[in-house]
């Protein structure tokens, strides 16, 4: 007995999950940390990637929101995770200035290395010689 061809297989996704992963982004980007984490724990991948790379973390980082980067990280949100251009969430939290995402992002195993640019050379490109100190950069 063979298996029948999967019908969504190479098919545009389905109006509902696009909707869905809308909200999940706009949560993420609002920093609504409980209904946010609430979704993530429902089944909504912690690493789930919109159409340029961007992951959950990475807007909830960039656009401030520490208490929900945190939530992410401790639902197995990878730190680290680069979006299609090669930018870190750290970087991203840095460019922005971003302590209190900065210090949650590094807690939760971020490179201060990784990325393009990383982290550090955001830092070095911004003169923020306390955040050099911090990721144990000159």
């Amino acid at each position: 007995m063979s298996e029948a061809p999967d019908p969504s297989h190479g098919a545009a996704p389905d109006s509902d999950v696009v909707e869905l992963a809308t909200k999940v982004f706009d949560l993420a980007r609002r920093g609504e940390t409980e209904t946010l984490a609430a979704y993530v724990d429902a089944g909504v991948p912690a690493n789930l990637t919109n159409d340029r790379g961007d992951t959950l973390v990475m807007l909830a980082a960039y656009h401030g929101h520490a208490p929900a980067v945190a939530a992410l990280l401790s639902r197995g949100a990878e730190a680290d995770r680069a979006n299609d251009r090669g930018q870190t969430p750290l970087a991203g939290a840095v460019f922005k200035g971003e302590d209190a995402v900065i210090r949650e992002l590094l807690d939760g195993g971020a490179d201060p290395t990784a990325g393009t640019p990383s982290a550090v050379d955001t830092a070095r490109m911004f003169g923020k010689t306390d955040l050099l100190e911090l990721f144990g950069a000159r």
